[in-house]
């Protein structure tokens, strides 16, 4: 069996959509965001409000992307992997509506980093010291 951290953040961002193929078939609009740990997709999902008000009464949505859209957001979304720099750990939104019977997407990236790695790949060195001042803690 391939653990999921044998497969490249592409393939496993492939494997994302994939499995919200159905949920995204019924929304035109939202935002599907992927979380990353060492390179490797935990959780992910869609954020969304599929319910619209109108006339004081609630109702869903008939139409969703197409066939085609969502495989353009798909392309779109890892398009997007290459704009990733130097980091393991973090969160990439897609948020996407159709527009004139054409999908729109923009993609956040946040990267997410840990002091405590970094100290234990630097060296401790007390400026104050060597500057002459004094740490007060």
């Amino acid at each position: 069996m391939v653990k999921i951290d044998q497969l490249s953040l592409a393939r496993q961002l492939d494997l994302v959509f994939k499995e919200l193929d159905k949920e995204l078939e019924g929304l035109d609009s939202g935002v599907v965001f992927v979380q990353i740990r060492n390179n490797v997709i935990g959780k992910f999902g869609i954020r969304h409000n599929p319910i619209t008000g109108r006339d004081g009464q609630m109702e869903v949505e008939d139409q969703g992307l197409s066939e085609s859209q969502r495989s353009s957001f798909r392309v779109m979304a890892l398009e997007t992997l290459k704009f990733k720099r130097n980091w393991t750990h973090g969160e990439i939104s897609y948020d996407f509506t159709v527009r004139q019977g054409m999908i729109l997407v923009d993609a956040t990236m946040e990267s997410n980093y840990n002091m405590a790695n970094l100290m234990i790949r630097y060296p401790r060195t007390n400026t104050y010291m060597e500057s002459g001042m004094e740490s007060t803690s």
